[in-house]
């Protein structure tokens, strides 16, 4: 016990005074209890070190451009102003970016910026009884992440299959037909025909079975896919922001996309040129938001378990692998014959649900509770002056009103999951789809407990310290971090 001791004190200074550039100790040719020891301090070491920043405020740019600009720009925004009215939509959506969007982005950048924490910890500093919300984010951003790389794995079998000599969604010819009901182009008020790339998605590409309670089997090219684009998300950001930085719902369901679009391009002069490059596209979209998603949960589990991470996997590359791999056995249910049925119930429940719970407490959080105040201060020690007095009014009346009166109206309005027009789930699909919603905003009020539970006093007294911040306004950042990019996501 003694010579252990001994020993550990040793090696931990030797590792302490090493200067950068120095050989490094063989560690295969120490004595176990020395390696062990030295395996720990570096791993302490690591966590210690400086938070990453950018190389460059260009890499910066365009990694936030990236993430604000996803799939769902191609994916869901034309079907939501299509059933909304058509142009007439294109109002209250500007109305509520200026006023609603914008100010939310740049409080968020202000937040992680300034504290240079991820969603958990960030939240935790500057209003102790809303630290749950940040939790939650990471949650529903890794819940994102697990499903989205699904939209990447068919982007992926598109693109391969783009390049044949003819397109294979442009004729009915192939055996994955229904030739009774097949049409080569859209087909209009025919509602017992199915377009050729229709047919091409539902049968050829997903194989899809009668609904939820139909698992069927792993489609393998799918899942080989699948493994490709956790790859490429991977090897993108297992390095940090220093490699992210360098790679910088007609119908309801993914159909827009994936058959709608190619459709078009069937009917276009040179549609294998037209249709590689928009599948191109749809993979550089989605890559960005995706490195943005898994860089939140990374960020989480350095900040509040990096030490004890560490010293199992030895390495953070390692420990993205692992976030990585889990998010792919998480993403395999999508990708059975059934599984466009797992994938839109997830997208309901959580881009859908879940998101307007964590934008109303974050909102609650950083504007009412922390204070427009503060938040205004952080901002001026970082940038030199205050912010303008349009994004002060919004923080403080207009953006919590806002999110609020969204929040109402979805939850007056919910209907639950369908897929496509005559498919409704079973009410078990919906009680797990609740559950999923839960998964991440039961810890709002979990962490509110947690944190009278945890604070001495009576009940208003550890009321009143948990809305006191504890974060120190003096410090100052001057190169955006990694966890700048967002707060809370939405793909």
């Amino acid at each position: 016990m003694g010579v252990g001791a001994e020993n550990t004190t040793t090696s931990t200074s030797k590792y302490a005074l090493q200067q950068p550039g120095e050989e490094e100790v063989d560690l295969a040719k120490m004595t176990p209890g020395n390696a062990e020891a030295m395996r720990l301090a570096k791993a302490e070491h690591q966590i210690t070190e400086p938070r990453e920043t950018w190389g460059r405020r260009l890499e910066f740019v365009l990694a936030t451009i990236g993430y604000a600009v996803g799939l769902g720009n191609v994916w869901r925004f034309p079907y939501l102003c299509y059933r909304s009215g058509g142009g007439a939509f294109l109002i209250p959506y500007f109305i509520m970016l200026f006023l609603c969007g914008i100010p939310l982005l740049f409080m968020e950048f202000a937040v992680g910026q300034y504290t240079h924490l991820g969603p958990v910890h960030a939240l935790a500093k500057i209003c102790p009884l809303f630290k749950g919300v940040g939790l939650a984010t990471v949650v529903i951003s890794y819940v994102l992440c697990t499903y989205y790389n699904v939209l990447m794995t068919w982007a992926l079998y598109y693109l391969l299959n783009s390049f044949s000599p003819s397109l294979p969604w442009q004729s009915c010819n192939n055996t994955w037909n229904a030739v009774g009901n097949c049409s080569t182009g859209f087909p209009g008020n025919a509602t017992h025909l199915q377009s050729a790339s229709q047919q091409f998605f539902d049968h050829k590409v997903l194989e899809m079975t009668r609904g939820i309670e139909h698992a069927g089997g792993i489609r393998w090219e799918l899942f080989g896919l699948l493994v490709l684009a956790w790859a490429i998300v991977y090897f993108c950001i297992f390095k940090g922001v220093k490699s992210t930085g360098k790679v910088r719902v007609q119908s309801s369901r993914p159909g827009l996309v994936f058959v709608v679009y190619p459709e078009v391009f069937s009917t276009m002069p040179i549609s294998q040129l037209w249709a590689p490059l928009f599948f191109i596209m749809l993979l550089c979209l989605g890559l960005d938001s995706q490195f943005a998603m898994v860089e939140v949960a990374v960020t989480f589990i350095m900040d509040g378990f990096g030490k004890k991470a560490l010293k199992v996997f030895k390495r953070k590359e390692l420990i993205v692998l692992a976030v990585c791999s889990v998010g792919f056995l998480l993403g395999i249910p999508h990708i059975t014959r059934g599984g466009i049925y797992v994938f839109q119930l997830m997208d309901h429940y959580t881009a859908v649900v879940s998101l307007m719970f964590l934008a109303f407490f974050e909102v609650l959080a950083v504007t009412l509770i922390f204070g427009v105040k503060r938040l205004s201060l952080m901002v001026e020690k970082m940038l030199g002056k205050k912010p303008n007095l349009f994004f002060r009014v919004c923080w403080q009346f207009l953006s919590p009103i806002l999110v609020l009166g969204i929040l109402i109206s979805s939850i007056f309005q919910y209907t639950p999951a369908r897929y496509g027009k005559s498919y409704a789930y079973p009410l078990w699909a919906e009680v797990v789809g609740w559950f999923i919603s839960l998964a991440s905003i039961i810890w709002i009020p979990l962490g509110a407990l947690h944190e009278l539970w945890t604070t001495e006093g009576s009940l208003l007294q550890r009321l009143k310290k948990s809305i006191i911040p504890t974060i120190d306004l003096e410090s100052v950042s001057e190169k955006p971090s990694s966890e700048s990019i967002a707060l809370f996501t939405a793909p």
